[in-house]
């Protein structure tokens, strides 16, 4: 049995960093880790090839050299699938699919023929078995169990091209025992977090180092600190341990907001070589965390909090979202002055979206306010919900957040306050040999760019006044800078021609 595994385009957005990529030389951001986590639980006689089309385009050749195709895709990369859908069609290849957008709405695409959903740890073996057997495969296999993680084998990357990735992604947890109404994650994998064993992870960290990775390896679980005891008993004293001795391989992660309530955590995670740790933070309004049962964020500092996680040596990446039924018609300038004086360099803003499965999705469905598919993109300006606040209102506030945050009229001085708070715990600043030609082609980009050079070189200089080291992480947060500009203003063409 001759397996494709083909992983879907992102599109241009803000999680896309393909801006901010060209400066390194890469194609994108994180590998398709479920492809790659399905492709070690297939049998070792199946044959098996991964085509990112990130990187490649999808192929006849490619198609008519498989047996099956196996897709698996987010909500944002639902465009990119049609387009593969019909391409694999064409060449009367059977295609099995699975993954989150799926996962909620696999009865809009016909053309495919077996959906592997929920955990592929439990439902994969089903279809397998069927396979081997000689058994017709069922349309759909699904289940309302959860994997025990401690069975799952280490992601196959042998099928990749390391050198087109910007990032590696690890698992170590699933689940998360918050319950933010807007959140599909609990939908999906539960509330009490599921961990793999210590070896696992050291494992898959020693086939990342052992195949030449030297770069940014990122956790995806949805909350890191979900279970603290076994993060701060186990798991970060054998990351401390697994560091010694190796260069680069620092990591990135998503947690909750609470990890500024634990000095030790914070301590240990910094320690282990966690540089950057991305929080859904939502709003600065209180009635809208309320809302959305946002409770680990309401009742609480906000800012001290972001500003005590960047002192342990972490950068806060964030998450905002605008467009809840309780947000004031001043919450755009609210969120932009939180945003300024956080200090919160990247930060991802949205409007409001209802994904297939929440708490959310099932009120407004029943409210009847669910208006359309959702595109995944809560940064093109598009939601899916009919909204309390007047659309054209909420949408002109959005741009005007955006706009404003990435302009270099607020991202530089934005920057210069978070690298005042920040303390690295950690020696980053070890330059590859793109990243010093991404330096120079922002002297080019930035530094010549008669709106922008006075802020890019006033920076420069400051920070070099201030503490050298920090430079390489200030001309990464221009870059980023960059990227959501270009993100922004085409977002702004795309809804005005509309």
């Amino acid at each position: 049995m001759k397996i494709l595994l083909v992983y879907p385009e992102f599109p241009d957005t803000f999680w896309s960093f393909k801006h901010a990529l060209k400066f390194i030389n890469k194609k994108i951001n994180n590998p398709p880790l479920g492809l790659l986590t399905i492709a070690a639980l297939l049998p070792n006689h199946w044959e098996r090839k991964l085509v990112d089309t990130n990187i490649h385009q999808l192929s006849d050749s490619d198609i008519e050299w498989a047996d099956m195709i196996f897709l698996s895709a987010m909500d944002v990369q639902r465009k990119s699938v049609k387009k593969i859908v019909k391409q694999v069609k064409a060449k009367k290849k059977p295609i099995v699919a699975g993954g989150p957008l799926f996962t909620g709405e696999y009865e809009s695409f016909p053309q495919i023929d077996t959906f592997i959903l929920n955990e592929g740890e439990i439902t994969l073996p089903e279809f397998i078995r069927d396979i081997e057997l000689g058994v017709t495969p069922k349309r759909v296999y699904t289940t309302d169990k959860y994997a025990d993680l401690n069975l799952t084998p280490p992601p196959d990357i042998s099928l990749l091209e390391l050198n087109e990735y910007d990032c590696m992604s690890i698992q170590f947890s699933r689940g998360c025992p918050f319950q933010c109404d807007f959140c599909n994650v609990t939908a999906l994998l539960g509330h009490t977090p599921r961990t793999k064993s210590i070896q696992q992870i050291i494992n898959e960290l020693n086939h990342l180092y052992d195949a030449g990775w030297r770069r940014n390896i990122f956790f995806v679980d949805d909350n890191f600190i979900g279970n603290k005891k076994i993060i701060k008993d186990e798991i970060l004293p054998a990351l401390i341990e697994w560091r010694k001795g190796k260069e680069g391989c620092h990591f990135i992660t998503e947690a909750s907001i609470n990890l500024a309530d634990d000095e030790d955590l914070m301590d240990l995670m910094a320690k282990a070589g966690f540089v950057d740790v991305f929080i859904g933070i939502e709003t600065p309004v209180e009635d809208s965390l309320i809302e959305c049962n946002k409770k680990q964020n309401s009742k609480r500092d906000l800012i001290k909090s972001v500003k005590v996680i960047q002192a342990h040596g972490m950068q806060v990446m964030a998450g905002f979202i605008v467009g809840f039924d309780n947000d004031p018609i001043d919450v755009f300038d609210r969120l932009i002055n939180f945003i300024q004086e956080s200090g919160i360099v990247t930060a991802m803003v949205g409007l409001l979206q209802a994904p297939y499965g929440t708490k959310l999705y099932s009120r407004l469905s029943n409210e009847g306010r669910l208006v359309t598919e959702m595109t995944g993109d809560n940064a093109d300006g598009t939601t899916n919900i009919v909204t309390k606040m007047n659309p054209s209102i909420l949408r002109k506030g959005y741009f005007k957040i955006m706009e404003s945050i990435y302009s270099p009229k607020y991202l530089y001085p934005r920057i210069k306050t978070f690298l005042k708070q920040y303390t690295p715990q950690i020696d980053n600043t070890r330059l590859h040999f793109n990243e010093l030609v991404a330096f120079l082609k922002t002297i080019f980009l930035m530094g010549f760019n008669f709106r922008e050079a006075r802020y890019y070189w006033e920076l420069l200089f400051w920070t070099i006044r201030n503490d050298i080291k920090k430079i390489p992480l200030a001309v990464t947060l221009t870059i980023y800078g960059y990227h959501f500009r270009k993100i922004t203003y085409q977002n702004m063409r795309l809804i005005s021609s509309v």
